[in-house]
């Protein structure tokens, strides 16, 4: 079946299917947990959260032939001129998931989450028929003792729509587009919705592979999988040169529309393992793959209004509010204009007809007037004062595009700076959505990020929708948010110019937020990855009189300003690890963590360019390799004693 090349109809399967659910009623002592009567689902209480073993990366995208160049010319270099093969495979527009086996059998199913934490939907996972629940068993090799694929859940097309029909029937809302009709169903704590649902998933990297045979290429491992019982996509290409990649992505480009299911571009990935490993990763995507994306469906409406926002840094954003229009599944009523240059440059105004896409298929953006309003509205003009606060605005710098309101206590600024302090990448304060920040700004409680360590609950009691126990879990959210790393409190702050990657290089090169506060621009302006532009952003920062106050706030309630690597030290700085086997007394994420905290870095993979492995009970292939290329190999007592001094 996953295979397309079933030994039987599907007829007598499902009679085999229906005497095994007999059998095991009558002998339910015999049931396995990967049963193909498990295919059915389950109902649990809850949905718990998985730690992935190796981080699941998202990757950048190009939008064009040139930029896809620009990328290969990226990797050339990167690879000191070596020769380079590519495999091309479709980007199926789903939901990542990464599948982890254990001597050949499937026990356990997570989504992709923020690439470090997902969602275990083991039950749901065993209800999708391409899914095995236990390898193929190939001659007399062993399973690997580990297995870890990634891959990409999906719903075709005719599945889409047969799901729309009959919620259209009952009244349900519909979905928009088959990728959040799959990530809605693989969220459903009930597994036996999700089986009716026929969902499908292709393989297409892998993790963590311990125990099995070593893997060189990606095309080799494409073609392993297939052996293990696993689908991957049949029209991915081993392409020997670029020339090849170009020619596949322009070809899909054209017959995206034959396919049964969504596809948004091609993944183009360097095919050598070993080159890969050498490209490595930034914080948030790898150098050795790109997503190609596909031009932008596009469509046409009216704008009703242009108005005005004001962002977390003072920035005012025109923004064009429009006759909602379905455009590549999903409905858009308002779309980005960017800057007052944009709407000079495209000529827009109020009332007229505009050709919309959503670049990348995802972010609505406003291409072109298709037809100017014959009505009498008046044009648009920039305003004189800021929109939220009646504050002067200006263009900040010579040579800038956008205007800012100048007004440091701009309550749009307090909103959106403070949901940002509050999210996921920075301080992580759970049940601090939009909602409540609005309130609270509006009662005047909190004045500047450090008031939100000072809430009590009969405050939050005050708010709509908050009972005791929400109210209790926000405080225990605002509690826990200040034991969070310094590079965490930095991205937090918002500092103009400086994202999630630059607070974490800051934090590690600095350590503390004191010498953070201190450092001259030039000494910023000399550290890799940062710049001239980044320095002077983070020297007038800490120069605001603002700041100093704020940063004494958070050290009166306790928020930590130190980076963990820091306070323990950089005796492992430059370090590569790798870990194979079982340590006694860790988790490997606890082993792992400790080389981090250390400065040291942990990769999967052997190379010449590992410094030490480390061999617990029962290595894998790891240890074989360390011993062929002469790594240094560390027993689980001698990496201990490491760590202590």
């Amino acid at each position: 079946y996953n295979l397309a090349q079933p030994t039987i109809s599907d007829s007598e399967y499902d009679a085999l299917l229906r005497r095994l659910l007999l059998l095991e009623e009558q002998f339910p002592e015999l049931k396995d947990l990967n049963s193909p009567t498990r295919r059915v689902g389950i109902k649990v209480n809850a949905a718990a959260t998985v730690t992935h073993r190796v981080k699941m990366y998202s990757l950048d995208n190009t939008y064009s032939p040139d930029e896809l160049s620009e990328w290969r010319d990226r990797v050339v270099k990167g690879l000191a001129g070596e020769a380079v093969e590519f495999v091309a495979e479709l980007k199926i527009d789903g939901v990542s998931a990464a599948l982890t086996y254990e001597n050949g059998v499937f026990v356990l199913g997570a989504t992709r989450g923020d690439g470090l934490t997902g969602e275990d939907v083991t039950h749901n996972l065993r209800t999708v028929r391409s899914v095995p629940l236990k390898l193929r068993k190939i001659g007399n090799k062993p399973f690997p003792r580990i297995l870890e694929v990634r891959g990409e859940v999906y719903m075709n097309l005719k599945d889409f729509k047969e799901l729309n029909d009959s919620r259209r029937e009952t009244g349900d809302v519909l979905f928009a587009n088959p990728r959040n009709a799959t990530s809605g169903s693989l969220k459903l704590l009930d597994a036996r919705l999700t089986a009716r649902r026929h969902l499908q998933f292709f393989v297409h990297s892998f993790g963590v592979l311990e125990g099995g045979e070593e893997i060189r290429t990606q095309w080799e491992f494409l073609e392993k999988v297939k052996a293990d019982g696993f689908r991957s996509n049949p029209e991915s290409r081993l392409c020997k040169d670029f020339e090849d990649v170009m020619k596949f992505c322009q070809a899909w480009q054209e017959k995206r529309n034959t396919l049964s299911y969504e596809v948004d571009g091609v993944v183009v990935k360097v095919n050598d393992l070993r080159q890969q490993e050498r490209l490595g990763a930034t914080l948030k995507s790898p150098r050795w793959a790109v997503a190609y994306k596909f031009p932008a469906r596009q469509a046409t409406s009216k704008v009703l209004a242009i108005e005005v926002q004001v962002g977390r840094t003072g920035v005012l954003t025109p923004v064009a509010r429009l006759e909602p229009v379905l455009c590549g599944g999903v409905t858009i009523s308002s779309a980005t204009l960017h800057n007052f240059d944009e709407i000079k440059r495209l000529g827009v105004n109020a009332g007229d007809r505009v050709l919309l896409e959503r670049a990348g298929d995802v972010i609505p953006k406003i291409v072109k007037v298709v037809e100017q309003s014959r009505s009498t509205i008046a044009p648009f003009v920039v305003p004189k004062t800021c929109p939220a606060c009646g504050g002067e605005i200006a263009k900040v710098k010579a040579g800038e595009v956008a205007y800012r309101c100048l007004n440091a206590s701009c309550p749009k600024q307090m909103e959106r700076g403070l949901i940002h302090f509050a999210s996921r990448g920075a301080m992580d304060i759970e049940g601090m959505g939009e909602q409540a920040v609005t309130q609270l700004l509006a009662k005047g409680w909190i004045h500047d990020f450090a008031d939100v360590y000072f809430l009590k609950q009969d405050q939050l009691l005050q708010l709509e929708l908050f009972k005791e126990k929400k109210a209790g879990n926000l405080l225990k959210a605002i509690e826990k948010s200040k034991t969070r790393p310094l590079a965490r409190l930095v991205y937090g702050l918002g500092i103009n110019n400086i994202g999630q990657k630059a607070a974490s290089v800051l934090a590690r090169r600095f350590g503390t937020l004191d010498d953070l506060e201190k450092a001259s621009p030039e000494t910023i302006d000399a550290i890799p990855d940062m710049g001239e532009v980044m320095a002077d952003s983070i020297a007038r920062f800490f120069r605001q009189p603002t700041t100093k106050k704020l940063i004494g706030k958070l050290k009166k309630a306790g928020v930590n300003t130190v980076e963990p690597a820091a306070r323990r030290g950089q005796a492992l700085a430059g370090k590569k690890f790798v870990f194979t086997g079982e340590l006694p007394g860790w988790t490997r994420d606890e082993a792992e963590a400790l080389v981090t905290q250390r400065g040291g870095e942990v990769v999967s993979s052997v190379s010449k360019k590992t410094d030490f492995v480390v061999a617990g009970h029962e290595p894998g292939s790891k240890y074989a390799k360390a011993l062929a290329l002469g790594v240094k190999i560390l027993k689980p007592e001698e990496f201990e004693d490491m760590i202590h001094e």
